[in-house]
């Protein structure tokens, strides 16, 4: 490698992004600026914004690398995070977050919710789940990222880890979303032109299309013995309906990530950052072209790396990573392609790093600030665009939060063990949509909801997700080792059980608990008229 020549490029590219977190801070003038853009945002920076947070490292190095094992079933997911993450999420969801968001002068994802049931308690909670639990999903995105660059530039993890967390603190601390919104559409760009000359590349060296699917499918019988017991069936096919690897594909990868991205507060609050609907219809298109092209091709990519492993040493990818999936994408990158985008693949991964984890920063210091520990009456508010000592004390907490935020997850991205790029991403999701998920659906579409029923829905929600992962999902609880102190086993539950997520375990039980509540209590939430 060309450290003179990389080193040039990634300064340029460095450059670029202090330039455009400059800019940030300069349109940064009050708390709406800093917390939701102004309300004002183009919508192709909106569509680029959202995509570049949604899609990060944990899905290109991370769910690549799952492909990489579990074969082309994962490509439903692509499907679901076009229908549920860009389809639904704009017309549907992002609609009524607009409309009652800027009705509610709301500027975070708790605050919505609790200005909606006009309830403090409910802002708090929902604060609280962000500001714990996302660390864990930022942890991890840095943790990509890092791999990668510890593959490519043969430098100590430990080293990338600090490097990127200091780099994107200073953008997000000076410029808070604007900066982050700016930064996250130059790299969603680059992301875009890193993904199509991967794709076009892997088949190129595999001999096209046809003969790279058909090599693929031919070499199923390669997989070990603990795979095929497990239900593998091959790259090209889904796994034996109801074995584990069918559980865990399913349950976990595709309906966790797929459906929980409906709740996430990084992503829900990009919703309030635009005028009028008019913006959302017109980003509807380019955030779907976005969200496939990054999803799409590092799963097909991943899959075909045995292919090419195989042709080349006679093992296929998993060995070739030593039984480390998020090494996949990185070994396959710096194995078969040119020096020359070797570089550019390094600028995408750190575009889809820094996107995702500046919208995640700027998420757990907003809810630190705004959410946590601010003192609110709901019947007496404020005017903050006039309140100048508001305006102080809301900068500094939520920098303050900002870097607690970093600090937290880069103990987690020290101490989170091997292979938890894909598997910590989709805990995150489902932790997300089971507390967030019936609740924010309630808040926008039926008026019934009352805050005790979303009190309880969140509170279900969350817990019964924790309790099933610490003493049923043996995925989790066998690692945490809570379960097996107490009752001397893994899981309490046998096969099916301790294979199926929280995610279809809590969601429903939030929604149930949240409808029956809401139909035996009174009604409190604000009614919207704007």
């Amino acid at each position: 490698m060309n450290l003179i020549l990389f080193n040039i490029i990634l300064v340029i590219y460095l450059v670029i992004i202090v330039f455009l977190g400059y800019l940030g801070y300069r349109g940064t003038k009050n708390i709406r600026d800093f917390m939701i853009a102004g309300r004002k945002t183009h919508p192709y920076v909106m569509a680029v914004s959202y995509g570049a947070t949604f899609v990060s490292t944990s899905a290109i190095v991370g769910f690549g690398g799952i492909a990489g094992t579990y074969g082309m079933g994962i490509l439903w997911l692509p499907f679901l995070n076009i229908l549920f993450g860009i389809l639904i999420a704009f017309l549907v969801f992002g609609k009524k977050t607009r409309k009652i968001g800027s009705a509610l002068d709301a500027h975070t994802f708790p605050e919505l919710l609790g200005k909606r049931y006009n309830s403090i308690l409910i802002q708090r909670f929902a604060g609280i789940i962000i500001f714990i639990f996302m660390p864990l999903y930022a942890g991890v995105v840095l943790i990509g990222a890092s791999r990668f660059i510890e593959a490519s530039l043969k430098i100590n993890f430990n080293v990338a880890l600090i490097i990127m967390s200091v780099i994107i603190a200073l953008y997000v601390i000076t410029g808070g979303l604007k900066g982050v919104m700016y930064t996250d559409t130059f790299q969603g760009t680059i992301m875009i032109v890193g993904m199509i000359f991967l794709i076009v590349i892997t088949y190129i060296k595999l001999g096209g299309f046809i003969n790279a699917h058909e090599s693929l499918t031919s070499i199923a019988n390669l997989a070990g013995a603990k795979q095929v017991s497990e239900g593998f069936q091959g790259w090209t096919a889904m796994p034996e309906a109801g074995s584990p690897h069918w559980w865990t594909l399913f349950s976990t990868i595709i309906l966790g990530v797929g459906i929980g991205v409906l709740a996430q507060p990084q992503l829900a609050v990009r919703f309030m950052t635009v005028k009028s609907n008019r913006e959302l219809n017109r980003a509807v298109l380019i955030g779907g072209i976005f969200v496939l092209l990054m999803t799409f091709v590092p799963y097909v990519v991943g899959a075909l790396s045995n292919v090419y492993f195989y042709n080349e040493t006679g093992k296929i990818s998993i060995e070739i990573a030593e039984q480390n999936v998020d090494k996949i994408i990185p070994a396959f990158i710096n194995a078969i392609m040119p020096t020359w985008f070797i570089y550019l693949f390094m600028l995408t991964l750190l575009s889809a790093a820094m996107s995702t984890l500046s919208s995640q920063f700027h998420a757990i210091g907003t809810s630190f600030s705004r959410d946590v520990f601010r003192k609110y009456n709901y019947n007496n508010r404020q005017s903050e665009t006039l309140d100048k000592d508001i305006i102080k004390k809301g900068f500094l907490s939520s920098k303050l939060g900002i870097l607690i935020g970093i600090v937290l997850s880069i103990i987690l991205g020290y101490y989170l063990p091997a292979g938890i790029i894909a598997r910590g991403t989709a805990l995150f999701f489902g932790v997300c949509a089971a507390a967030f998920l019936p609740s924010y659906i309630f808040a926008l579409f039926w008026k019934r909801a009352t805050r005790a029923g979303a009190v309880a829905s969140m509170f279900t929600g969350l817990f019964s997700s924790l309790l099933w992962m610490l003493f049923v999902h043996s995925a989790e609880s066998a690692k945490i080792g809570l379960c097996m102190a107490l009752f001397n086993k893994d899981s309490l539950l046998s096969y099916p059980w301790n294979f199926v997520d929280p995610i279809l375990i809590a969601v429903p039980l939030s929604f149930l608990v949240g409808y029956f509540t809401s139909i035996i209590t009174k009604t409190t939430n604000k009614t919207i008229t704007k």
